[in-house]
């Protein structure tokens, strides 16, 4: 089969490898879509994950990523009942292949014909944020901070505006990500970097952000957010703090004002039993999809370019190289051969 595959630093290509031999749990899933996740795989390719005391910073080549798709079940181990040969599924913690052989528990049925198979495969990575906003426990009518405008920026915008923020402020340098996000449902847009950001933040908010979510995972943006909260407010930390960048007054930005601070990262949920706050990985996916079926989160709109896999090589060089990559581009495997 065909697979995408980060052969040494810097370089993606379309290699052949044999299909994973399945055992009696798994399933053996046909590719139609499968959506990069531009920060995590940029910082992959490159080889600049970052590191602390408690993880490596050293990705092994070759390398594969690509864990949000859809696809089609081909054949299912002989232990597996909940799925069967045809359905359309969403597959999470999956590569960029012509072909997954995965858990079924990593296997998620598509119940709705309304749901394309493009918009399904976004759904994992919605998941992400959706988790980040569930923990902050926004209520209806509270303010919400969003920094940084890539991929899980803008869906946490709309989810924001789902689960009832209000106003929602999106912050991000790049004029057009801002203007997308005020296409997505943000009720304000700011660059950090222009003068007096923190006090128009107050400002709209009335005060401050009751919630911020974090996406940008660097230090300047923790302590861009932390300047605009309102007392007692609460910061998921979402985005991944790959780099030690941090120098934040601590006591006068947190302590003092009591501000709640939640890792937020995808990871950090119960495995097998949802409960409020803390939604399992395939509960939420199953809340995405509701959602996009009954019309109230839109997800295709938010795709901006989609390639065949043949042309990974030239995709990652311009994820590597370019500022403006889209924040949502996908993979068409269909008619791969």
């Amino acid at each position: 089969m065909k697979q995408i595959t980060f052969t040494k630093v810097n370089l993606a290509e379309l290699i052949d490898v044999p299909v994973k031999e399945m055992s009696e749990g798994d399933v053996l899933v046909r590719t139609e879509f499968s959506t990069v996740s531009c920060g995590t795989e940029r910082a992959n390719i490159t080889d600049s994950l970052g590191g602390s005391a408690s993880r490596t910073s050293k990705v092994h080549f070759p390398h594969t990523l690509g864990y949000s798709t859809s696809g089609i079940v081909e054949k299912v181990g002989e232990a597996v009942t909940s799925l069967k040969v045809g359905d359309r599924v969403v597959m999470y913690w999956s590569t960029h292949s012509q072909y997954n052989v995965l858990p079924a528990h990593q296997v998620v049925k598509i119940e709705d014909d309304r749901i394309s198979m493009q918009e399904a495969a976004l759904s994992f990575i919605a998941t992400f944020p959706m988790a980040a906003i569930r923990k902050t426990r926004l209520e209806m009518g509270e303010s919400v901070l969003v920094m940084g405008q890539g991929l899980l920026g803008l869906l946490a915008v709309k989810l924001a505006r789902l689960a009832g923020g209000c106003p929602i402020v999106a912050v991000d340098p790049v004029e057009e990500r801002r203007a997308l996000a005020l296409q997505y449902g943000a009720d304000y847009a700011f660059s950090p970097y222009e003068e007096g950001f923190a006090k128009k933040v107050r400002a709209v908010t009335g005060g401050g952000a009751n919630v911020a979510i974090e996406v940008t995972g660097v230090g300047a943006g923790l302590d861009g957010a932390l300047d605009c909260m309102k007392r007692f407010g609460r910061v998921a930390l979402l985005g991944c703090t790959r780099f030690a960048d941090f120098n934040i007054d601590y006591y006068q930005k947190v302590h003092c004002p009591g501000i709640t601070m939640i890792g937020a990262h995808t990871m950090a949920r119960p495995e097998e039993e949802s409960y409020p706050g803390y939604f399992t990985h395939r509960d939420d996916i199953l809340a995405v999809l509701r959602l996009c079926a009954m019309g109230r989160l839109h997800l295709s709109e938010m795709i901006m370019e989609t390639h065949a896999p043949a042309d990974c090589t030239a995709v990652y060089d311009r994820l590597i190289k370019d500022k403006n990559f889209p924040p949502v581009v996908q993979f068409d495997w269909r008619g791969v051969r």
